[in-house]
């Protein structure tokens, strides 16, 4: 099920990416003023797997704008997964370099993200690889999202809602 899910979004990120890309030179301006966001989010979803059931988090995330319509990002903050009742809680910090491109009324936009997870709750001492494709919506200053955010070395994955408010710098 798990490789499912992921290959539907994986495959949904490709479609939908080179759908905006394929309409970038119609609706780009020649000299677009290229220049860096940043915006500030809260995070919450439900967890996969056995151990954890809900995770709540908050992160920043800077922006470097190409284009009208493609991105780079660079994401950090804070995640907390809760347990069961016997499961220790998991708090990390994520990491992550991703790309972002609009793929509709420069408003609705594909996203993927590669990083490391580092924990920092004494009861895990792992670092964990993480991969996160999302979707999402922009305004010149409200990003509502949707991830799958896969992490190897902590039995969980989640699907998370993000809400952020972002601004030129």
């Amino acid at each position: 099920m798990r490789t499912g899910i992921r290959g539907l979004l994986i495959a949904a990120m490709v479609t939908f990416g080179t759908a905006g890309f394929a309409q970038q030179g119609a609706s780009s301006p020649e000299n677009y003023n290229q220049g860096f966001r940043l915006g500030f989010g809260l995070n919450a979803g439900a967890v996969t797997g056995d151990y954890f059931n809900w995770s709540l988090g908050a992160d920043a995330r800077l922006q470097y704008d190409f284009s009208k319509r493609t991105s780079i990002t660079l994401t950090t903050g804070y995640t907390h997964l809760f347990g069961d009742n016997d499961i220790p809680d998991l708090g990390f910090i994520p990491v992550k370099g991703g790309f972002k491109a609009f793929v509709w009324d420069d408003e609705f936009y594909v996203l993927g993200e590669l990083g490391a997870g580092f924990s920092v709750t004494n009861d895990y001492d792992k670092t964990a690889f993480l991969w996160a494709p999302g979707i999402g919506y922009a305004t010149k200053y409200i990003d509502i999202s949707v991830r799958y955010e896969g992490m190897t070395d902590f039995k969980a994955d989640q699907v998370a809602l993000r809400l952020a408010y972002g601004f030129k710098l």
